[in-house]
């Protein structure tokens, strides 16, 4: 029996192995104790990303939210609607992401990166995570929403409290639940206080926006706020580090990036690929569906194992070899059809910008391995720690 459990421990350390034998053996693997099903394969989770008649976001992409009925869209904003509804709220978002607003993005976030280097570059070491990663897409995110610098710390320890999962539980821990709360009351202030001054961030945008002679209320504007600090910062922050710790342990393929900065595309596709940070996402059947000789009824939740479409064998040939010369075009991490990620394109040139910097800036850098701890949650992979020594300045 395959014991498939996103809750574990030993899980988050090493999915990849128990991805496979779900491909293999058990494509469409029902787990009733935690009451869910989970397709593995690319086709199959490609083409439930393209079905929103069949499989709903209206309960909410991770296990843990399921309870939370009508205020669900409080904490998830449009990743917890379908069609039409998420068409026209997508629509009046997006206005804040369109292509030239995340061009304009670049200058600042090279020098985001820029300061960020100064203060370690002299040293010969850092915590990647901690004095990098785990800034910089809390500032680009937090420059675009208009929260001060001096909140910003603030907000990333209650985004991290809300995704991390304790051993053995299922569910959010308290602190989580707090610090949910905690967000949400900060954003709720400020939007009443873009209400009354407006600026030219996206919550001002957002406010402001018109489609159709309809305006966002101040409850999706809210909702919409808390997802961006939370989905649109941590994502980007373990893309960064799962470059950085995937490249160190390929030398070969290192030495394809090493001065020549036009292959830093190739090492985030590729990354994405090969250790998303978005391993896994819920969805909820409409209607019965049978699949793999087997019957799931309306209202069951599916997950669908984006990591594990990444390592499809019928898609990428050698999936567990790291490889930037590979053709990627076929990954999921970023979703597909109606919900293809709206930030896609921001944590591309987030990731394009930091990289280029950073190799340019930290010469002959190394992981140390022995010194990277993993964050815990079913749905993100990525690490909450990672120790890199260089040549100094």
């Amino acid at each position: 029996m395959i014991q498939f459990n996103p809750f574990d421990y030993d899980f988050h350390e090493d999915p990849y192995p128990i991805y496979q034998e779900l491909r293999e053996k058990a494509p469409l693997y029902r787990n009733e104790e935690a009451g869910f099903w989970a397709l593995s394969r690319h086709a199959d989770v490609l083409a439930a990303f393209k079905d929103t008649t069949r499989f709903s976001n209206t309960s909410g992409v991770s296990l843990e939210v399921s309870g939370l009925g009508e205020n669900i869209e409080m904490v998830m904003s449009i990743l917890a609607m379908d069609p039409p509804r998420h068409d026209k709220m997508r629509g009046l978002v997006s206005r804040g992401f369109t292509p030239r607003r995340v061009a304009e993005l670049e200058p600042s976030i090279r020098a985001l990166a820029t300061t960020y280097l100064d203060r370690f570059v002299e040293t010969g070491e850092c915590d990647w995570v901690a004095d990098f990663s785990g800034r910089l897409p809390m500032d680009v995110v937090s420059e675009m929403l208009g929260v001060p610098q001096g909140d910003r710390d603030e907000l990333r320890t209650w985004a991290d409290l809300v995704l991390h999962r304790e051993e053995g539980v299922r569910g959010v821990p308290r602190a989580g639940v707090e610090s949910s709360g905690k967000l949400l009351g900060y954003f709720s202030e400020m939007i009443e206080g873009r209400r009354r001054k407006p600026g030219d961030d996206l919550a001002s945008v957002l406010l402001d926006v018109e489609i159709d002679g309809e305006r966002l209320e101040d409850s999706q504007i809210l909702a919409f706020c808390y997802l961006m600090i939370i989905a649109g910062n941590e994502t980007t922050t373990k893309l960064l580090a799962n470059c950085f710790y995937w490249l160190g342990r390929n030398p070969a393929q290192r030495a394809k990036v090493e001065g020549h900065p036009e292959r830093i595309p190739d090492w985030i596709e590729e990354t994405l690929r090969y250790d998303n940070s978005t391993q896994l996402l819920a969805r909820t059947l409409l209607v019965d569906v049978e699949m793999h000789g087997q019957r799931m009824e309306a209202g069951d939740k599916v997950l669908l194992l984006v990591g594990s479409a990444n390592r499809d064998e019928a898609v990428f040939p050698e999936p567990e070899r790291y490889d930037l010369d590979r053709a990627t075009v076929e990954h999921l991490s970023f979703g597909r059809g109606a919900h293809f990620c709206l930030g896609a394109s921001l944590a591309r040139l987030e990731a394009r910008v930091s990289l280029e910097e950073a190799v340019r800036r930290l010469p002959e850098w190394r992981v140390d391995e022995a010194g990277a701890e993993r964050v815990h949650n079913p749905n993100v992979r990525g690490f909450s720690k990672l120790p890199l020594t260089f040549e100094p300045a």
